[in-house]
């Protein structure tokens, strides 16, 4: 049991590298999709920002999906466990659409409001998160615990995790290879760090296009 007040180890949550589809702004739930290259690097450059973390005694987990497997690999962590848990929100029919395409005919669909048709809803993948933080929480009396695993997931994670709607996920950005770090001191949740990469943000810019969804 931990004492009100005294820190345990913490939970870092960390997005895959760069695909194709989220390159282009696909949504990618179900779909295996493998990194680009410029996704190889963002996943390589990880090692860095992951090394000044001074992880202790970590347990990493990862999402059984070929980009977050990859991306712990490139980072040089070694996965001890994968967690059917930690994939993407499934997006049913709007698998592999663009916002865009999507707005065309449903002008005011966002997945937090209203989830994916045919795939999970906002309520299911909220149960989904809530198991997660049910899971993870004793293991962090141990030892930090490292995600490896995607953009609207994580999303959702730090919105349950600080014990808000599914919803206010929508106010969090998790870029490509980007790490958030989250704590717990047995009373309160925390999210304490957002957005730490490895690369800079003007390596993320292809030609002045912008290569992450913009959802």
């Amino acid at each position: 049991m931990t004492d009100v007040g005294t820190a345990t180890h913490r939970l870092i949550v960390i997005r895959h590298g760069e695909t194709e589809w989220s390159r282009t702004g696909r949504h990618t739930g179900t779909s295996d999709i493998d990194l680009t290259e410029q996704g190889v690097e963002q996943a390589r450059s990880l090692a860095e920002p992951i090394a000044e973390l001074l992880l202790s005694n970590p347990r990493v987990i990862a999402s059984p999906r070929l980009r977050a497997q990859r991306t712990a690999e490139l980072a040089g962590l070694k996965v001890d466990e994968t967690e059917p848990l930690l994939t993407e929100w499934n997006y049913g029919d709007y698998e592999g659409l663009t916002s865009p395409t999507i707005h065309e005919t449903d002008p005011n669909w966002t997945v937090f409001s209203e989830g994916g048709p045919n795939g999970e809803t906002p309520d299911q993948m909220s149960d989904r998160v809530d198991q997660v933080i049910d899971k993870v929480t004793p293991l962090v009396e141990h030892g930090d615990v490292v995600f490896v695993t995607h953009g609207h997931f994580s999303r959702s994670l730090l919105a349950r995790w600080i014990g808000s709607p599914i919803g206010s996920g929508q106010h969090f950005t998790m870029l490509p290879a980007s790490i958030a770090v989250l704590s717990f001191d047995g009373e309160t949740r925390r999210l304490t760090t957002l957005g730490l990469t490895g690369y800079r943000s003007a390596d993320y810019v292809d030609a002045g296009r912008p290569t992450r969804p913009v959802t």
